[in-house]
């Protein structure tokens, strides 16, 4: 009878495990496994967004643009694997702008190998920002490391470089966060103190994780996130 009744409580167990992984997909008010799944919310764009090669499973739902997760089972090889995002277009030029912050709050893994990242478009994707506000595991930033800079309310590592389509401008956080608000103007105005662009157009700026392993199966949340022009 005690075997029995410790066999019960660990089938209880395995069963509540498997219910929370999905419970979030189940109960939420969009779900998607398509490879690119997109849902329209209050001015932004939510994707699942599975891009690279040799991808797993992954399955995105949302309550709205800034609430939502991942539930991503992708193999221990190299390369990104996907980058499921939320996303709001601005569409103006950066000596236009007055504003541009963003906040967020995310629940992550502890293991697997992934940064959780704005990506930010530039003159119809001809430069691309990325501001990575906390990594986990075998992942780096395109180029090399030009220098240490405090911008935006962060201090980063900043690296430039190409991926052979445009060019990439990597702002990887000095140590890692899960929560905070960053002035992403500010970051961008100083990329063209450098020089290393012009009045250019910001197009999209996106939110996500750039998952390149989450073998097994791992959820990647973000409980807030929002964008302020």
């Amino acid at each position: 009878m005690v075997n029995r009744t410790r066999w019960a409580a660990v089938v209880v167990a395995l069963v509540g495990l498997l219910v929370g992984n999905a419970g979030s997909a189940q109960a939420a008010t969009w779900s998607s496994t398509d490879k690119w799944g997109t849902w329209s919310n209050g001015g932004y764009t939510v994707r699942n967004n599975v891009w690279g090669s040799g991808t797993g499973p992954q399955t995105i739902w949302a309550n709205s643009y800034g609430n939502w997760g991942v539930w991503a089972n992708h193999p221990n090889t190299g390369g990104v694997k996907s980058y499921p995002h939320s996303a709001r277009n601005v569409g103006r030029k950066l000596s236009g702008l007055s504003r541009l912050s963003s906040s967020f709050d995310v629940t992550r893994p502890g293991s697997g190998a992934y940064a959780t990242a704005y990506d930010i478009w530039a003159d119809n994707h001809a430069y691309e920002v990325m501001i990575w506000v906390n990594k986990q595991g075998a992942v780096g930033p395109i180029g090399a490391r030009e220098t240490t800079v405090s911008v935006g309310g962060h201090t980063w590592d900043v690296h430039r470089g190409s991926n052979g389509s445009n060019q990439v401008f990597s702002f990887v956080r000095t140590s890692n966060t899960n929560s905070g608000t960053v002035d992403v103007l500010a970051v961008l105005r100083w990329i063209g103190t450098r020089g290393w662009y012009g009045d250019v157009t910001i197009g999209d700026v996106q939110f996500g994780f750039e998952i390149t392993s989450s073998a097994g199966g791992m959820d990647f949340r973000s409980n807030s996130f929002s964008i302020t022009t």
